[in-house]
This record gives structure tokens, sequence and C-alpha cells, in this order.
């Protein structure tokens, strides 16, 4: 009888990681079952995702839908707790930091089941992030490490981990990319816009240090509008969009859009002239497609999209972005390369590791 394993998705950060795992795992004699806990629940957040990345229908749909943090592990662990006294696995994958990442672990762990971490490791030393806690909690009770760097690697020996249980895989994110990049493909505001290769920039913003506060928030949008020559596509998370229907102000050459499913966006990012972004995950791509990346935040818990890759760590003041804004514009970014083992090849790579562990 064949080992079960099951792989945890909930937000659309994971659904690009999860991908080349359950395709890698077709080929093993693991019985992959599929859950989404439902964190993400809007449909261009999630179900085309699924769609687009020919990722199979969830096995179980846990439906937890929209609430605090706090409720929304609650829900997570009691929706998953119920599977597991209904049907047990073998082993517990979970991939990235967000609440379902953390919340499934504990959930497994307190039902005696092996738990493994894709994206192990990562810190940013920065505590206000739930992802960073979200991190740690997970890290503490996995029993298998897959790693996207050595950093990682690194910190968790700090930590006291093994090195027989840490594996340096690479990074499944870009596997996705790397595997999708032909079929990127035009949104609507390509032509909508008169958009054209390299001549606008592509703005992502959702943590609450950037958004949250009104005013801050308006004063970032001023500092990119002024040293931006070009349009600037925005592509706004609901949590921002809530925040900017405040905003009593307009912004010229800024353009909302609502978020875009995969190959939309990755197609706006590839032809951009750069982005600018909070997000952790785009770094790592515009790394790998060779894209100027400046990222809005103080910290980072992927050092090499920084030391090896295109991107730069700007910080949450917007008193901070002229400098790098005429870097840019001025042709004097850095070129960057791709980091070791970013090569398409992570997801076949876990999946020998748990058939072998499994």
């Amino acid at each position: 009888m064949s080992k079960r394993i099951d792989i945890i998705a909930g937000a659309r950060p994971n659904f690009m990681k999860i991908a080349p795992i359950l395709e890698a795992l077709r080929s093993t004699d693991l019985d992959a079952r599929l859950i989404h806990t439902g964190q993400h629940y809007d449909r261009n957040l999630s179900a085309t995702f699924f769609e687009q990345l020919g990722i199979p229908n969830p096995d179980i749909n846990l439906e937890v839908g929209s609430g605090s943090q706090a409720e929304q592990t609650g829900a997570i662990m009691t929706g998953y707790e119920k599977v597991l006294q209904e049907s047990s696995t073998d082993f517990c994958l979970v991939v990235g930091d967000v609440t379902s990442t953390m919340a499934c672990t504990i959930t497994a762990k307190k039902m005696q089941v092996r738990c493994g971490h894709v994206e192990a490791g990562i810190r940013s030393g920065d505590l206000t992030m739930p992802e960073e806690i979200n991190r740690m909690v997970t890290d503490a009770l996995s029993d298998l490490f897959f790693t996207t760097s050595e950093t990682a690697n690194q910190n968790l020996r700090r930590a006291g981990i093994e090195d027989q249980r840490i594996h340096f895989v690479g990074n499944t994110m870009i596997d996705t990319l790397m595997k999708q990049r032909p079929n990127f493909t035009p949104p609507a505001c390509w032509d909508a816009l008169k958009l054209s290769h390299g001549a606008y920039v592509v703005l992502t913003l959702h943590r609450p240090d950037n958004v949250d506060e009104t005013q801050h928030l308006a004063a970032t949008l001023d500092a990119i509008v002024a040293g931006c020559p070009c349009p600037i596509v925005f592509p706004v998370h609901p949590r921002t969009r809530k925040i900017l229907d405040g905003l009593d102000q307009t912004f010229e050459k800024l353009h909302l859009l609502d978020p875009l499913p995969y190959l939309e966006f990755n197609y706006l990012v590839e032809h951009a002239r750069a982005v600018i972004t909070d997000s952790g995950g785009i770094t790592e791509e515009t790394t790998v497609l060779g894209i100027p990346c400046l990222t809005l935040r103080d910290n980072t818990e992927r050092p090499e999209t920084v030391n090896v890759g295109t991107n730069e760590l700007v910080g949450t003041d917007p008193s901070n972005l002229p400098p790098y804004l005429e870097r840019l514009f001025s042709g004097q970014w850095k070129k960057g390369s791709i980091p070791e083992r970013w090569d398409g090849k992570t997801g076949p790579r876990i999946a020998a590791i748990l058939a072998n562990e499994v």
C-alpha cells in the first residue's frame, strides 16, 4: 500500500510552489492528497492559479475564508484536525510562510504526523512580520527541511538542526516560472494603456508598513510617481484597495488594476523597466527574469536576491526612493545573476527525497 502525503496550500504564493512538487510526485509511489485551506478565497488570488498552472482540483478544501490571523489559524487547525481524524496521512508537506503553513504544521505534529517544510530556514529577523513568526514555528516543529539557499541552511544549523535533515534543493517557485514563461500572456491593460516593452513600471504593495497608514501610503505613491518618467501599473491587493479608496487624491501616471492571474502578471513583470514591491516572492522572480527590483522593506528574508540578483532593499521611508529611481532611469542598475540551484529542477529533487524518506 502506497504512503500518503498531504500537500498544503492556502494562499496565492503557495500555488506556484506546490505545482512542480505535485507534478514530480506523479512519478513516485506516494499518494499525494492536495488540501486547500481556503485562506485565499478571491478567484484572482486562488482559482485562476489552479487553472493556469495545471494544478489538480484539491482533494479537500477547508474553505476557512476571511478573518483575523487568529481566526484563520483556529479555523485551519480545526478543519485539518477533522481531516486527519477521519483519514490520516503519513506525512504533511507545507510550503512558504503563510498562516496555513504554520497552522497545518502544528495540527499535524499534535496528531503525530511527520512534517516537511519547503522554503525552510529563511529569516528576516523582523518579528513584526506575521510571516517571520510562521516560519519560526514551522521550522521548530518540522522533520525535514527543503531550502532555497546556503543562507537558509546556515540559519537552520544555528537553530540546532542536523545536516541530515536539511536538503538544499533550490526554489520551486522558479520551477514554475521557467515552465510557464513561454505561456506568459498580455493582460487586457497592455493594449488599453498602450504599454510597450521597458516603458513602464510594475508596482505591488500589501504589507502593513507600507499601506495601513493613509498618509504614509500617499507619500510613497507621491515619491514613486515623481521619480518615474513612465506609466506605473499597480495591480492592487484587496487589503490595499480599501486604503486607497480612502485617499482623496489621484496620482498621475498611476494605473490601478484588480489582481492579475499568474500568466498575465508575469508577462507585465518580464516586459517592465522595473518592479517596485514589498513582496518577497516577486524579488525572486525578477532576479531570474533579470528585471530591476526595488523592495520597499527594511529587511528581507531573501538576501540572495540582493547579493546575487537584481534586487535592492530601499526601505519603507519614501524619502529613500529618489536616488534608487535616478539610478534606475539613468541606466546604472546592476545586472545580477541567478542564485545556485534556481534551475527549474527543484520539484524533482524534493519528490526524490520524499520517496526515500516517507
